[in-house]
């Protein structure tokens, strides 16, 4: 399994309509997606207070499935316009790691 990791951020007061957007449109898109497992979005308060920071794991079968999302760039970050909107700031290229383990869900069975 390969866990893809993105990064950015919005202002305090579009960061809960970042995080519905995921909810209810890019969520259900990744789920019709061969080899897409699941994903995660992480969020956190910056120290300023009127930035909120997220990081978005997204859980695949293999490269071969990121491509199917990503295109022929598996490394190139995907970021519809929609999302554009909301970020104040994003990576425009993602990570890859192999999941090497787990512990309380279970990935592998």
């Amino acid at each position: 399994m390969i866990a893809r990791i993105w990064h950015g951020q919005a202002t305090l007061s579009k960061a809960e309509a970042y995080v519905s957007f995921l909810g209810t449109k890019v969520f259900s898109e990744l789920r019709n997606i061969d080899g897409h497992q699941g994903a995660f979005v992480l969020q956190r308060s910056l120290p300023s207070g009127d930035e909120v920071e997220f990081i978005a794991i997204t859980l695949w079968e293999s490269m071969e499935a990121i491509r199917l999302f990503a295109g022929s760039d598996p490394s190139a970050a995907v970021v519809e316009d929609e999302a554009r909107a909301l970020l104040s700031t994003f990576d425009d290229h993602v990570v890859h790691f192999e999941v090497a383990s787990s512990a309380g869900i279970d990935f592998f069975s």
